[in-house]
């Protein structure tokens, strides 16, 4: 039986799943929640692109040549790189509840690019190194931060993160604990949707 509750999922994963090319990059939108629009996604993915684009070309050029695409789903945090993939994961809601600035998810994308070019370079997850990898990623931030006109969140942010000690600044995820805070989140906007209709 559990190999049809798989297809199942994955067939109702490839209903809610949308593709675009935005700024040169793919974006694929995999959207499990009905109150937010996959439309309102691509624009936010749209202005975070053109952020960088315009602050920070380079950093978007490189982009282009190391990730593969941006995949932007519910997960238990809000960026990720996945280097056996290369593809960069936004987090759905950050990019789509409308929370954040463009450049605050412009930051993340930087941050996760950053990871990117140090795999394309070999500089990638060597023992030992996370909390370094993850500083260099902070300071990218810090650096569109101050670039960016009104982007004080990502400043202030990335500071914060700098200061932090090694274990801190590169925890260890429980992915079992966090997936199920996604569960119990997605279970109260679900239980807002139907007290509010």
């Amino acid at each position: 039986m559990g190999w049809w509750s798989d297809a199942v999922s994955a067939a109702k994963e490839r209903l809610m799943t949308d593709h675009r090319t935005i700024r040169g990059v793919q974006v694929t939108v995999v959207n499990t929640r009905p109150d937010i629009e996959t439309t309102r996604v691509f624009e936010k993915l749209d202005g975070a692109l053109g952020v960088i684009e315009q602050y920070q070309p380079h950093r978007m050029r490189r982009f282009r040549r190391d990730v593969r695409g941006i995949i932007v789903k519910r997960f238990a945090c809000r960026a990720a790189f996945f280097g056996e993939t290369r593809e960069c994961l936004i987090e759905l809601t950050f990019a789509g509840e409308g929370k954040f600035s463009d450049a605050q998810v412009a930051a993340s994308i930087v941050h996760e690019g950053v990871h990117a070019r140090l795999l394309t370079m070999g500089l990638a997850g060597h023992p030992g190194c996370g909390a370094r990898e993850e500083r260099l990623c902070r300071k990218a931030e810090l650096e569109l931060g101050l670039a960016v006109p009104g982007a004080e969140a990502v400043v202030e942010r990335a500071l914060a993160s700098l200061d932090l000690d090694d274990f801190e600044v590169a925890p260890n995820v429980d992915w079992q604990v966090a997936q199920q805070r996604i569960a119990e989140a997605d279970a109260a906007a679900a239980a807002r949707r139907h007290s509010d209709a």
